[in-house]
């Protein structure tokens, strides 16, 4: 069995300081010694059977947590277990002789993933073997499945969430230990019953467990598939772009927006960080990575020389929020700290792994973080919309738009064929709030659909819910009372905001 270690009654505060709560009990779960993936799966997943069963006798209510990264408080529970994962961070290559007859993968492609290993950790374990994510958050410090769980994305605009590696989950409820999957079979039955599970293979309860909010059980390893290793190019740079230049990115137009202020060829990542106060009287910042091949003989960067470079404009934050008088000034100033170094098309290439795209973070302290999914054809009509009143809305925030492919997951937020993400990232004050409110109520008003990512602030409840999900919902809750028919067993997972949100 895995190792449990009770670390007692106490306050609990997420990584970021945004949430905090009053534990029963906090609970951290270690690896045994083991000698295969099999047996620590099986392992982990008994153990945690086991604390499942306890806690719905005594009623007690479980969050399992990664990295607790999340600044929404979708991962905090009042008087109960919280459950770490963090130390349960192996990950297990497989051999042919693991894969169903009814298998096409390449089983090189194929990583199993216990649910404590960070991002930056399944990175580090597929570029050891030759291999790459396809893409990630702006960030690599999340577990992998908590950034799975709440749909995590990057602004890779031919790819969806992080949740589309996904090809199978481990997922233990207080009755029993599943292995859910689509319903062309990856890994054998034999293999499967090795590590203690009972298999499901149904693709509508595999799309709601590849994105499952933390409401469907208490995840314990993933099944995930990479591509071969490739590397990227980065350009950044701090320049005017002008109304027709969204228009452009509107319609999908990429290499024409690159070949004006990159390289002349397809990005295979872009965003765009605006003023709000002058988004084209100001510079803003753009980021474009390139894929290229790898090349063994290129050294990682130097730090900072790949990295987004978010920190600077979220320590300044309180700069800007407290002066009225100067903000679009000190906005432009905190934006361009954090871009201190451009790297234009004539300077020496800066070139490295996707794994190297993202840096080592520390936790900023009363963080805001909202953002909005829509379609990405609807950005020129909701551009000014959105800026004008976020802005009139007392928001004093940088706002950032990621472009995202339709991602895997009944509740992805990115669910449109191509879809744009607006962010809008700052101090937890309460003009970022109002700000954010007042877009939500613009859009609204004007009648545009979008969605709210499940880990940032969003302002939703279950009637709301329902209106984005439509039948995703439905089917996401049929997917749920398959997996724990008893409502006693997913009690055991409730907390405050997936009550309000429907989800339990």
């Amino acid at each position: 069995m895995a190792r449990v270690v009770k670390l007692g009654q106490q306050v609990w505060t997420n990584y970021h300081k945004t949430a905090a709560c009053n534990l029963k009990d906090r609970i951290e779960l270690v690896n045994g010694e083991q000698t295969n993936g099999r047996d620590y799966l099986k392992s982990v997943a008994e153990t945690v059977l086991a604390l499942l069963r306890e806690a719905k006798q005594y009623q007690i209510p479980v969050r399992p947590i990664g990295a607790g990264w999340s600044p929404s408080p979708i991962n905090v529970v009042e008087d109960g277990w919280l459950v770490e994962t963090l130390r349960l961070n192996r990950t297990f290559k497989l051999s042919a002789k693991d894969l169903h007859d009814d298998c096409d993968d390449d089983v090189e492609s194929l990583l199993l993933v216990q649910a404590g290993a960070t991002v930056d950790e399944v990175y580090e374990s597929a570029e050891e073997i030759g291999r790459s994510l396809r893409t990630g958050g702006a960030s690599n410090g999340q577990s992998f499945a908590g950034a799975c769980a709440t749909g995590t994305h990057g602004s890779v605009w031919q790819q969806g969430g992080i949740q589309d590696h996904v090809r199978a989950v481990q997922l233990v409820t207080p009755e029993r230990i599943l292995w859910i999957a689509p319903k062309k079979a990856v890994l054998s039955d034999d293999f499967i019953a090795q590590t203690g599970s009972e298999i499901i293979r149904d693709d509508r309860i595999f799309a709601a467990a590849q994105l499952h909010v933390g409401a469907m059980g208490f995840v314990t390893a993933m099944l995930i598939e990479t591509d071969p290793i490739y590397m990227v190019q980065n350009i950044q740079k701090a320049t005017k772009i002008s109304r027709e230049h969204i228009d452009w990115l509107s319609r999908g137009e990429f290499q024409r927006f690159s070949k004006e202020f990159g390289l002349n060829e397809n990005p295979y990542f872009q965003q765009v960080i605006l003023n709000p106060f002058d988004p084209f009287g100001n510079n803003c910042l753009l980021r474009f990575l390139y894929k290229r091949p790898f090349d063994g003989s290129i050294p990682p960067p130097p730090a900072g020389q790949m990295g987004a470079g978010y920190d600077a404009l979220t320590l300044l934050g309180n700069l800007i929020t407290n002066s009225d008088l100067f903000k679009g000034a000190i906005m432009q100033f905190a934006m361009e700290q954090g871009y201190p170094d451009d790297r234009d098309v004539n300077d020496p290439p800066a070139i490295a792994t996707w794994g190297n795209t993202t840096e080592e973070h520390a936790p900023i302290a009363s963080l805001f973080n909202g953002s909005v999914t829509m379609d990405r054809n609807k950005l020129s009509e909701a551009f000014d919309l959105i800026i004008n009143s976020f802005r009139q809305g007392g928001g004093a925030t940088v706002v950032t738009i990621r472009f995202v492919h339709q991602a895997e997951g009944l509740l992805a937020p990115a669910h449109w064929p191509d879809n744009v993400v607006i962010d809008f990232d700052g101090p937890d004050v309460e003009s970022s709030h109002s700000g954010y409110k007042a877009v939500i109520e613009a859009l609204d008003d004007a009648g545009i659909a979008f969605t709210r990512h499940w880990g940032k602030t969003n302002n939703l409840d279950e009637r709301r819910v329902k209106r984005d999900y439509e039948q995703n919902f439905a089917d996401w809750k049929w997917a749920q009372s398959q997996v724990m028919p008893d409502a006693a067993d997913r009690q055991v997972f409730a907390n405050e905001e997936l009550v309000k949100l429907g989800l339990i």
